[in-house]
């Protein structure tokens, strides 16, 4: 962001005693040298993980700016130490404010109102703050950013669209230094042999769970579409740091990447507007992006999904609808001759002995803190439901690291589970989408999916959320509107004395249980607090059942004030 402030650059970043900035192999360089350059104020430390991955971007984007002699940039450092200091800007080839400075570099930091690092401020020719999100450009732009100003940027964003509305495979993946693709086994592909195919831009980092999860299965898709002559090609982008990794990556891999490092990786990821990985992003024939992401498309459907047209799509859905129409027990946890679930023992229990039942697929993990916490709220809840319902049980789908991990935490369960391990588990991760856990789905007594989102009906209803379906919900609902008539509009409470509670329907993490709330809070908008209506309620009802004053009651225990 631009500032309208003018600096003038001696007073700047001279002080009493020095009018000169430093290199690295200690010569001294006259700050009036600099008059009339524009100049980038680096704050960057060696202790910072961030700042050692920018630094070397940065130092290449410097060294081609350099030979303009219009581009200056000076170190401002936030080393704890002179000899960390001195290691970390040896690796730059641009200017330094003395370390023992101290005063200089802390004057420089709340002027500029350095926040985080790394931090890039530049300077126009004038003094004029060109911008202080100098980082950003550089990273997303590089040496196309110069001189940093909203103008240049602006520039390159309309560049961009308008790359875009003429894309083509060429302008996606070739650079002006290569024109090529490798192999895996090293060989050069020219760019333009993959001139009317279909692609898919692999975007993904070898040893990153979900990537090393989707790889086989984006193999299979290929090899199969391969055999059958279809005009396919995969072109891997990846985000590996180390040469060896990005090898091993290309060992499992039957298709083309762009070189590690490539100056296109980065660029890409912008041009693509990525948030995660894998990401697969199809391009058509005609050089036009078909999909921005493939991967659930391959997951669901594999090679199937090709040519990932609107009208495959449509085909695609079709089947899925079918698919979720005719879903039963089985069809979810019956995989070849896995159709069995274990109880604590290690005793199998066919799968065919739960159909007819309500089951909830519990995905979890021991190692998770969300889930330990939920545990109790499920199990109460299970343990409620089974009393007036013998027709239901609970699946645990274990996320554990390891054999012990899932044991200790299986221990604790009342219910079923698949062995640890068990490949159904991918499977069920990739039906239901699951993104996060610990997450609960909800299959009714024919095995059709009634709810994704039980975790959240327990937290909010527990058992009473049985069986989990529409009609349920909506009853409740009425309960709940029913019992809230009679509640107050606003009250006062001892745990938040300051502001009046007002009764307020919203999703909330209640202050007085920590239990997660959805429906009706007693609510201060102003300090962000709520009760539940069970714990806002409950303490004018003990005082007024146990009228004993110099009492508080927490939960199940009443201490004496002091």
């Amino acid at each position: 962001m631009a500032s309208p402030a003018v600096h003038d650059l001696n007073s700047l970043i001279s002080s009493e005693g020095r009018d000169f900035l430093i290199r690295n192999n200690g010569d001294q360089v006259k700050i009036s040298s600099l008059i009339g350059k524009n100049v980038g104020l680096y704050f960057s430390a060696s202790w910072c993980p961030p700042c050692r991955r920018f630094t070397p971007i940065f130092a290449g984007v410097y060294e081609k700016l350099a030979s303009k002699g219009d581009f200056e940039v000076i170190f401002v450092s936030s080393d704890r130490d002179d000899n960390s200091f001195k290691d970390y800007f040896s690796k730059m080839p641009w200017l330094s404010i003395p370390f023992s400075d101290s005063d200089t570099i802390k004057r420089l930091k709340e002027l500029f109102k350095v926040r985080g690092i790394p931090h890039l401020v530049v300077l126009d020719a004038n003094g004029k703050v060109s911008t202080d999100q100098g980082v950003r450009m550089v990273s997303d732009h590089g040496v196309d950013a110069y001189p940093f100003t909203s103008e240049q940027i602006q520039l390159l964003k309309e560049r961009e669209e308008e790359a875009k509305r003429n894309q083509t495979i060429s302008s996606i993946l070739v650079s002006n230094s290569r024109n090529y693709l490798i192999s895996n086994d090293g060989n050069q592909i020219p760019v333009s042999e993959l001139e009317g195919k279909v692609i898919g831009l692999y975007f993904s980092v070898y040893g990153h769970g979900a990537c090393d999860e989707f790889t086989p299965i984006l193999v299979d898709a290929y090899k199969k579409l391969k055999e059958k002559g279809q005009n396919f090609e995969i072109v891997l982008i990846s985000f590996n740091d180390e040469d060896e990794e990005f090898k091993e990556a290309l060992k499992s891999m039957p298709w083309l990447a762009l070189p590690l490092k490539d100056e296109k990786c980065k660029e890409l990821i912008r041009y693509f507007e990525l948030s995660e990985i894998p990401t697969l992003v199809i391009i058509g024939q005609d050089g036009k992006t078909l999909q921005p992401n493939a991967v659930e498309l391959v997951e669901e459907h594999g090679s199937d999904a090709y040519p990932f047209t609107p009208e495959q799509l449509e085909k695609l859905a079709e089947i899925q609808k079918a698919k979720l129409e005719s879903q039963t027990l089985e069809s979810l946890l019956v995989h070849g001759e896995n159709d069995f679930v274990i109880e604590k023992s290690g005793a199998q229990i066919p799968v065919s002995e739960l159909v007819g039942k309500n089951i909830l697929l519990y995905f979890s993990a021991h190692w998770c803190p969300p889930c330990r916490a939920f545990l109790p709220k499920l199990t109460e809840a299970y343990n409620e439901i089974k009393q007036k319902d013998k027709e239901f049980e609970v699946v645990f789908i274990s996320s554990d690291r390891d054999q012990d991990s899932f044991q200790e935490f299986f221990s604790g369960m009342p219910w079923l589970a698949l062995p640890f391990g068990d490949e159904r588990k991918k499977l069920l991760n990739r039906r239901f989408k699951i993104q996060g856990i610990p997450a609960l789905v909800a299959l009714n007594q024919s095995g059709r999916t009634v709810s994704t989102e039980a975790r959240k009906l327990i937290s909010a209803h527990g058992a009473d959320a049985y069986p989990f379906t529409d009609e349920r919900l909506k009853q409740l609902e009425e309960e709940l509107e029913e019992e809230a008539k009679g509640w107050p509009e606003k009250l006062k409470h001892e745990l938040h004395e300051a502001h009046e509670l007002v009764k307020t329907r919203r999703s909330y993490v209640c202050d007085g249980c920590d239990g997660v709330g959805s429906g009706w809070s007693f609510h201060c908008a102003e300090c962000d607090f709520d009760l539940h209506p069970k714990c806002g309620l409950k303490k004018k009802e003990e005082s007024k059942e146990e009228g004993k004053e110099g009492w508080v009651c927490e939960g199940d225990v009443c201490r004496r004030q002091a």
